[in-house]
């Protein structure tokens, strides 16, 4: 075969195998300073696909000197997009924070199809890493992104941004204008002081202020473009952007919306949503954009509302038969699937195993940014991963999370994609024993790490007054060490789970195997499934 039509289809395949997998990924949580309880903001993002390969990115601060170029390569494919104007100094970027707090994380919608610019250089992934670059808040970063579609054009589908810095937290939602148009629509809002916010795949800005800039930020045509393509006609203080570039379907609502339900109803309870919205009932009232928490939310908090399964819920995926003897939340893809020509569907929690990484971000206002800015950060699922702390400011990254360690077709002990992987695949074979002993092992290490922050950053305002970089110095070391032994403390609790469950069987305390067969109820479902066709029955019979 021909090398450039083999890479040209390797390129197709690639573009095919992401639009696939990336439907219905990612789920981002955003809680402002007045709803947490030290007065951090925080935000969390899932990136979930069944493609991508878990890792910690990192970038340093560089200088450029005039009229450098930047290459645009497409986060999800790799497709080289272009070149954009490198500015002359860029930011420290750690994963999806950077070193003056900044962080942003994202999902994506799609929304009206012939709204993407396959001639644009600037994609979703491109618009983040890039802004981290360069921003210093998140209005700066609502403005750089808004600036370098406006240049370079908008290459993606439809996407929701959470953007966060130490006192404010906004979500901006995007989409293009077109093969022929440069450049993108976009409506930017910031999250009330006390209030919490959820997007999962689905925009989620209706309405919006049109006079009040320092609180909604919105591109000029955002508008008038949806008359001009027909998705919309009423009063200007009417216009709705998610209703008008991304149309709710059954899948929007069961997959998407119930994400962003979950989440309220865990942090509000006392407000008793409805699942009727979510469900898809005729009439039913939409989510609304944010809520007011019943009480304050901790880092730990936010943690566990990661950690999400529809848990006591209708939709909760351990009670239906789908769940297996082992209660086990997981649903293998597709998603949809059909029965005598009927479509049927999976559920879509927050917590699921195709997730590449995750994190929670924390910026805090009264701290220096090396110190105040911290960047949770895991891999693999999130219901059963350690939430590790990595500074904002720190200079290197642990090498079992560091790219290059390890990649998505090879498996290597010393990745900690592949180490969390082999414990969770494991567990999903006898889930409602195996997660209570890695619940032991997660919480016990994220409690100590959440328990050791106030000391860790005591000693590190001690090194930080003496000179900056020696607190630098410092959280780069105790960041590395952690995620290192994290990683290695995760391998030997899968090699507990190999002892401990060998064979189907279980061994006690005192390492005395065990034969504790099935749960009751699901020998119930075997007979009234089966009958008698396994009854033990008398030879005088």
């Amino acid at each position: 075969m021909n090398k450039n039509l083999f890479l040209r289809l390797l390129i197709v395949l690639a573009v095919f195998l992401v639009s696939c997998f990336s439907a219905e990924a990612c789920t981002n949580f955003l809680i402002t300073k007045g709803a947490s309880k030290d007065g951090s903001t925080m935000i969390t993002y899932a990136a979930d696909s069944h493609v991508l390969y878990g890792e910690l990115y990192y970038t340093p601060a560089a200088d450029y000197l005039p009229g450098e170029l930047l290459d645009i390569y497409e986060w999800d494919t790799g497709k080289y997009l272009g070149k954009i104007k490198q500015v002359p100094h860029t930011y420290t970027v750690v994963g999806n924070m950077n070193e003056h707090q900044l962080a942003i994380g994202e999902t994506t919608w799609g929304g009206r199809k012939e709204l993407r610019d396959p001639n644009a250089i600037m994609d979703y992934g491109s618009l983040m890493y890039v802004a981290l670059q360069r921003a210093k808040s998140a209005r700066e970063a609502v403005k750089v992104m808004a600036d370098l579609v406006e240049e370079y054009g908008y290459y993606s589908t439809g996407e929701s941004f959470s953007i966060s810095d130490p006192n404010e937290v906004w979500i901006m939602e995007m989409i293009g204008k077109g093969p022929d148009r440069k450049g993108a629509v976009w409506v930017a809002r910031r999250v009330p002081d006390g209030y919490v916010c959820a997007h999962a795949n689905q925009a989620r800005i209706r309405q919006f202020p049109l006079n009040d800039p320092q609180n909604c930020l919105y591109e000029k045509d955002v508008i008038q473009l949806a008359r001009d393509k027909g998705y919309f006609s009423g009063k200007d203080a009417e216009f709705s952007f998610a209703d008008a570039y991304a149309p709710l379907d059954y899948g929007a609502l069961r997959f998407c919306e119930a994400r962003v339900w979950s989440m309220f109803r865990r942090v509000a309870p006392f407000e008793k949503f409805s699942m009727d919205y979510v469900k898809g009932v005729a009439g039913a009232e939409p989510l609304p954009l944010w809520i007011k928490p019943d009480q304050k939310l901790s880092v730990r908090d936010v943690m566990e509302l990661m950690r999400d399964h529809f848990q006591d819920s209708e939709f909760d995926m351990t009670q239906d038969i789908g769940a297996g003897p082992f209660n086990l939340p997981y649903r293998w893809r597709p998603l949809t699937w059909e029965v005598d020509s009927v479509k049927y569907c999976n559920e879509r929690a927050t917590s699921t195993q195709q997730t590449g990484f995750s994190f929670v971000s924390q910026s805090r206002s009264w701290l220096p940014d090396p110190i105040g800015g911290v960047l949770w950060f895991s891999v693999d699922d999130t219901y059963s991963t350690v939430y590790v702390p990595m500074y904002c400011s720190i200079s290197k990254v642990p090498k079992s999370y560091a790219v290059g360690t390890g990649d998505f077709h090879t498996f290597s002990w010393e990745s900690a994609f592949w180490v969390f992987n082999f414990v969770s695949n494991y567990c999903y074979l006898r889930y409602s024993d195996m997660i209570q002993d890695v619940q032991k092992v997660q919480r016990e290490l994220e409690g100590r790490f959440v328990a050791d922050q106030p000391k860790i950053e005591q000693a590190a305002m001690v090194l930080y007054k003496q000179a900056p970089q020696l607190a630098i110095d410092y959280l780069t070391d105790y960041s590395v060490n952690l995620g290192n032994s994290t990683v290695k403390r995760w391998r030997k609790l899968g090699e507990f789970l190999i002892y401990k469950y060998l064979d189907g069987n279980i061994k006690n305390e005192l390492g005395k195997v065990t034969h504790p067969g099935y749960p009751e109820s699901w020998y119930r479902r075997i007979v009234d499934e089966t009958g008698d066709h396994f009854k033990m029955r008398s030879l005088e019979e």
